[in-house]
């Protein structure tokens, strides 16, 4: 919103003039990280996730283009062999001193059938690419998560989601995949065939095999309008349920410090295209930064300038194809932790956090972001046979975040969250055994197709056992 991003700075700037000291100490808090090392001791190259979080140095790295490639190099490659997709995850997920193994030449639509609106397609496909190549035969997904840079592979291996009453995350509409083990066998699965893998592997983490196909029940394509609205955040929480119930798609961002949020709606219409216009939400959260730069030890007038700064914004309208609209850019890098609480819990779960960072964490300025997931039957998965509310918070990429672990994590945890996999959590195979009714059952079938453990790096050892 143009609009509103002039106010904030405009805002801040007027001020800005009478404490430059603290600005001037941002400026300094504000530099980037160091860079790591392009090579190691032994000339290995660094392999550094999206946030810069995580890193690695891998004595291999392969792109096969075919099953047989890639079941030659799982059976022969050194271990730990850890696939790779958009490197968005913010957990260890990846990191290996042994190979790591891109799907990037694994990509595209195989076939499909019009009547039964399915498309098979190569696991490596980034859903950037997925959205035109399905449109082109009359098919849309019917959810999609905020981001589309991912892999289809790394989507449903962490299980990520979009938001929406009674739509599952990605995997939920996923009715077989073939995967191939660490021993080199290429299997394919479904409810039907090999049952107990296909409820296993939907979400994997990447440590039953690799997925290299993968089967989506699709719907038509649907035009849909997209309407973003700034919304007194207290009215919102009250109103929440009714609103998500309301609306096909709903989810909305809490602005710390602010008093509002943007609640954004998607929603089936027949009225005339117009299209998105170029991105603002970059520059929105930047000038939110601004704001927190100068008044960062005054959250009281923070809060009263950025509340009236942010009255009356008109709101933003774009009628288009869903696919197009319901992903956004995010070029601001950021550390997320994302949990996925009973949907009964998502509202006072939310509010205790808002207090929480308003009271001891003057420093956020990123918004916390809500949304809804209906229940699959995937074993790993965090909506396992039960409706979630997500709640996930940010940090800006050059800034601390342990203030997550230390005033939201116990609140997550508490209201009996579940957390994404691929974002920031301190669980450990104990916790999550207690959390996942079939996680035993899938850690079994896990076993059982990599005894040696040639998929397990650190992270995920803490996470099976």
């Amino acid at each position: 919103m143009t609009t509103r991003r002039k106010v904030l700075l405009g805002g801040a700037g007027v001020l800005a003039l009478g404490v430059g000291g603290l600005a001037g100490r941002r400026l300094w808090l504000d530099r980037e990280p160091a860079a790591l090392p392009a090579t190691d001791a032994q000339g290995r190259m660094v392999w550094q996730n999206w946030s810069g979080l995580e890193h690695s140095y891998p004595a291999l790295r392969a792109a096969p283009a075919s099953d047989a490639e890639l079941a030659e190099l799982l059976r022969t490659a050194p271990a730990p062999i850890r696939p790779v997709g958009a490197g968005h995850s913010f957990t260890a997920l990846v990191p290996t001193e042994g190979t790591l193994l891109s799907l990037d030449r694994m990509t595209g639509l195989v076939s499909h059938e019009a009547g039964a609106m399915t498309a098979t397609v190569r696991a490596g496909t980034r859903l950037s690419a997925l959205g035109p190549a399905l449109a082109a035969i009359g098919q849309e997904m019917p959810n999609l998560p905020d981001i589309n840079k991912q892999t289809m592979a790394g989507a449903m291996a962490t299980a990520t989601h979009g938001t929406g009453k009674g739509l599952t995350a990605l995997h939920g509409e996923v009715t077989a995949l073939k995967l191939v083990t660490p021993a080199g066998e290429v299997i394919e699965c479904s409810r039907d065939s090999r049952p107990e893998l296909f409820h296993s592997a939907r979400v994997g983490l990447g440590a039953f095999g690799v997925l290299t196909e993968v089967t989506l029940a699709n719907k038509p394509i649907t035009r849909v309008r997209k309407e973003v609205r700034l919304v007194d955040t207290d009215a919102l929480l009250r109103d929440w349920p009714a609103l998500a119930a309301r609306h096909r798609n709903a989810e909305f961002l809490v602005l710390p410090f602010t008093g509002k949020s943007a609640l954004i709606t998607h929603d089936v219409t027949d009225e005339p295209v117009r299209p998105r216009g170029p991105d603002q939400d970059a520059d929105t959260l930047m000038s939110l930064k601004t704001l927190r730069d100068v008044f960062e030890f005054t959250p009281g007038l923070r809060k009263q300038l950025a509340s009236a700064a942010l009255e009356d914004i008109p709101p933003e309208i774009a009628i288009d194809e869903g696919w197009k609209l319901l992903s956004n850019e995010r070029p601001v890098r950021f550390k997320e932790m994302e949990y996925h609480v009973p949907i009964d819990q998502q509202v006072g779960a939310l509010k205790e956090i808002i207090a929480r960072i308003e009271r001891d964490a003057t420093d956020v300025f990123f918004p916390i972001e809500a949304r809804i997931i209906a229940p699959d039957d995937a074993w790993l998965s965090p909506f396992y046979q039960r409706e979630s509310g997500s709640i996930a918070v940010h940090a800006y990429y050059k800034e601390a975040h342990d203030w997550m672990a230390r005033l939201v994590e116990p609140v997550l945890r508490e209201a009996g969250g579940r957390p994404h996999w691929g974002k920031l959590h301190s669980l450990s195979a104990k916790e999550l055994t207690a959390l996942y009714p079939r996680f035993a059952e899938a850690n079994a079938v896990r076993r059982s197709l990599d005894p040696q453990g040639r998929m397990m790096n650190p992270f995920l050892q803490k996470i099976f056992g």
